[in-house]
């Protein structure tokens, strides 16, 4: 009888402990929507994992600065165990939320918290060059970042801005010595990105000899 009343109190504790966990994992994350900083600190002051993922595989840093909230980014950003550079489900860190969005002065702080200004693949100056902030590109080139960085499909940072970037990203680029003769997998170079998206404007600077 006694075996089976402990068995049934750790059953007992067990389950209140799992559901307990589960009702901070909500809270957590729905703070983290609402750009609720102060009770993200708290959570995270009582022991939950700042570094934890929602269902698609983003972390709370993540979600912050790619939807700019800023108050639960710097409450994340007081924890001593923050990853700055955790990888999402898309291969995307921090970094690139920051640099996408064109916020210099996260992209500043990451990096000086060890984020990674380059990765292999789709990289933080790619989303740089995506994005608003010409301040950022010329950030990354200045930490190491290789300015002819190919993505899986070889797409480099000049291609991005050119269809989508700020036009100041696209001649910081060339001034920084970007090759506007490569061309990616579907056989289109920097010209041909802006020339999609009728960016004519660019069309000169982008040209290449004929041979």
């Amino acid at each position: 009888m006694r075996k089976h009343f402990r068995a049934f109190v750790y059953l007992f504790i067990t389950a209140a402990f799992v559901t307990a966990h589960a009702g901070t994992y909500e809270d957590f994350f729905l703070a983290v929507n609402r750009d609720d900083g102060d009770t993200v600190k708290a959570l995270v002051q009582r022991g939950f994992d700042a570094n934890s993922r929602n269902p698609d595989g983003q972390t709370a840093l993540h979600l912050a600065l790619r939807d700019q909230s800023p108050r639960v980014a710097q409450a994340l950003w007081a924890s001593p165990a923050l990853d700055v550079n955790s990888v999402n489900a898309h291969g995307e860190t921090p970094l690139m939320m920051a640099a996408l969005r064109g916020d210099l002065d996260w992209a500043r702080r990451l990096l000086e918290r060890g984020a990674k200004a380059h990765q292999e693949g789709w990289s933080p100056l790619h989303y740089a060059a995506t994005g608003t902030e010409p301040k950022i590109v010329a950030l990354l080139l200045d930490r190491g970042a290789p300015i002819d960085a190919l993505s899986p499909n070889k797409t480099t940072p000049l291609m991005m801005a050119a269809r989508y970037g700020a036009e100041a990203s696209v001649d910081l680029l060339l001034a920084r010595g970007a090759d506007k003769r490569l061309r990616n997998d579907r056989d289109l170079d920097a010209a041909g990105f802006a020339r999609s998206v009728d960016r004519a404007y660019l069309l000169a600077r982008l040209a290449t000899p004929t041979r």
